[in-house]
């Protein structure tokens, strides 16, 4: 399971650090903020970036979730005792799933059609949800049989 935590901590850190990078101003996969916000936030004519605050926001609870993984292991020190560190992960992955689920739905399609956005969407961002989502439910689950 400690292979699973570094994995899934190492994969939420460059998530974290994207948004980041997004919150200074980075205009990466596009060319402009425009191109970007259509490649990463992809909603019905969109055309601009989230404002630098949103982008921390996100960063800063997605931070959060990357030390979940390694303080449900015991790698990372935590006041929360196991049982609820075990709880709030599956909760966190009931979240990622949530969204994963939905990239692959008419209603998300209708809601955000911009492309590349819909592409990247049903190609990587769902996939990923999916699995991180999953991965969480598999560290909560064995914690709580354990």
């Amino acid at each position: 399971m400690i292979v699973l935590a570094f994995a899934l901590s190492a994969v939420l850190l460059l998530i974290t650090a994207l948004h980041v990078y997004w919150g200074l101003g980075g205009i990466w996969p596009g060319r402009d903020g425009v191109s970007c916000a259509h490649a990463v936030v992809g909603f019905r004519g969109v055309d601009e970036m989230p404002t630098p605050f949103a982008c921390f926001a996100v960063a800063a609870c997605l931070c959060l979730a990357t030390l979940w993984p390694l303080a449900l292991t015991g790698v990372f020190a935590s006041p929360f005792p196991r049982e609820g560190l075990a709880a709030t992960a599956l909760l966190i992955g009931l979240v990622f799933l949530g969204r994963g689920i939905a990239g692959f739905t008419p209603w998300w399609r209708r809601l955000a059609p911009e492309q590349p956005f819909a592409r990247f969407d049903v190609t990587f961002y769902s996939p990923l949800c999916l699995l991180i989502g999953l991965s969480f439910a598999i560290l909560g689950i064995t914690e709580f049989s354990a």
